[in-house]
């Protein structure tokens, strides 16, 4: 069990089904044929998973779904807090709505995730965006039939964010968005408190959910045809660190690659400071786990690293991908984030992290310019450089790894993967995607039958960010 986690209870569970359904009979009340709702999601995976469980909630009160913000009777935005630039759009596109509810006075605007756990963000909207009518933080996510319900029957707009380390809430219904791939929160929350980043003051501190809870949404998961499932965490290698008896997430990853059934399971995000030996043989060793990781540097200089608060160097980082790559080979994919123009960081600096970017060879990168967060140390340290110097730093960056992404995926000319077909792709009118087992893109012609399916798909052309290929009868794999 989890130490010093509040978990909410089934009786507090019991009591939001309450007002879900008191939902149910306003709706019946108030409308004809079915009402529809637009969840509109900005941000990580977590939120896209944060999302799927309010679908899930909406759904057994009784609405159906659009994505047509002006076809809704409701409409929630789940937003991020990460870059400015995210905030900007939450802020330009409820501020579109302004007309419509003035028209559709019946129509209920709600907000919720990161940027609202925010005490400025959430000064701003309700002074700034009246039409609003709720407003929730992160932790409150399993009181949305009750919160709703305020919303739709009282007379005052609806706040609620409270300031807490956070909560675990199991049981909580799900719509998830697709049918053969899923997102799985094995633990909640941040402890690392990296001076630029604003997730643990809006996500709360680090807890992980029971083995039992997790395992059995896995096997459900599972049964239900379910081929790609990626483990989400805001640092999943500290999972396990806040139960007892203490289970580490190489041993939970072991666990899970031990269930029967064909899937591949992926991990993220990884933070290099708790990476170990560990995690990375269980990479090696368990065939149903990816040989993708993605594991964040941000910058590749010492200075940096320690105003970041990173908690590693650029040595032990590199340390720890030769370990990867001595264990897993050929097979391993390497992703990172990188953040260009950290307050204070020279152009020398930051030479450094394109000279990482060249050790490290990564197939793909997360690239951001900095981006200052209320509250954050690193918004009250002096930032010399202009936007536009960063600007061409960044394209000086992305310059180098177009050019490795390039001799990367060149590499793979005539080798045969083992496939999840995931969707259809954009190189052509009848190409479908598929995702190799370290993360590559290839686009091949096929019929969408077999989205869904893993199939065993030939290289036939490398391009620079995908490649092209082509299905192969015979059972190959690499």
């Amino acid at each position: 069990m989890a130490v010093n986690v509040k978990r909410i209870s089934e009786e507090e569970l019991r009591e939001q089904q309450a007002f879900s359904d008191k939902i149910s009979a306003v709706l019946s009340s108030r409308y004809t044929k079915q009402p529809l709702a637009c969840v509109v999601t900005y941000g990580c995976q977590q939120n896209v998973a944060d999302s799927e469980h309010i679908k899930g909630m909406l759904a057994a009160m009784g609405y159906g779904f659009t994505e047509d913000r002006k076809a809704a009777k409701l409409v929630i935005f789940n937003t991020c807090a990460v870059r400015e630039h995210a905030e900007d759009r939450v802020f330009g596109n409820v501020g579109a709505l302004k007309k419509y509810k003035l028209a559709n006075p019946d129509v209920v605007i709600a907000l919720c995730g990161c940027m609202m756990q925010q005490q400025h963000i959430a000064d701003k909207i309700k002074a700034s965006f009246p039409f609003v009518d709720l407003v929730f933080g992160t932790h409150v996510v399993h009181r949305l039939p009750e919160l709703l319900y305020k919303a739709m029957t009282g007379r005052r707009r609806v706040f609620e964010l409270p300031d807490t380390d956070g909560v675990i809430a199991e049981g909580l219904p799900v719509k998830r968005d697709n049918d053969r791939k899923a997102w799985l929160p094995i633990m909640y929350g941040c402890n690392n408190f990296c001076s630029y980043c604003v997730v643990p003051y809006v996500r709360g501190r680090e807890r992980s959910r029971a083995v039992k809870d997790i395992e059995a949404e896995f096997q459900q998961l599972v049964s239900e045809g379910y081929k790609e499932i990626t483990l989400l965490g805001q640092n999943v290698n500290s999972y396990g660190k806040d139960l007892e008896p203490r289970v580490t997430f190489s041993q939970l990853l072991r666990r899970l690659n031990a269930q029967e059934g064909d899937f591949r399971i992926r991990f993220m995000t990884s933070h290099p400071k708790d990476c170990t030996h560990e995690l990375l043989e269980t990479m090696a060793q368990c065939d149903k786990v990816a040989t993708h990781l993605h594991l964040p540097f941000q910058s590749g200089n010492n200075r940096i690293l320690k105003l970041m608060n990173r908690g590693y160097t650029r040595e032990s980082y590199l340390a720890l991908i030769d370990d990867a790559k001595a264990l897993m080979g050929d097979a391993l994919s390497i992703t990172s984030d990188i953040i260009v123009g950290f307050p204070g960081e020279t152009y020398e600096e930051f030479l450094d992290t394109v000279s990482l970017t060249e050790e490290i060879k990564a197939t793909g990168l997360f690239t951001f310019i900095y981006s200052p967060r209320v509250g954050t140390p690193a918004a009250a340290m002096d930032d010399p450089v202009s936007y536009e110097d960063k600007s061409r730093w960044m394209r000086e960056l992305l310059a180098v790894q177009e050019r490795i992404s390039a001799e990367q995926m060149a590499q793979h000319a005539g080798k045969t993967f083992k496939c999840f077909v995931y969707g259809k792709g954009k190189l052509g009118e009848h190409y479908l995607a598929a995702r190799t087992d370290g993360n590559l893109i290839i686009e091949f012609e096929g019929g969408e039958r077999l989205i869904g399916t893993f199939q065993n798909i030939k290289v036939t052309e490398p391009l620079t960010y995908v490649l092209k290929g082509e299905m192969e009868p015979a059972r190959k794999e690499v």
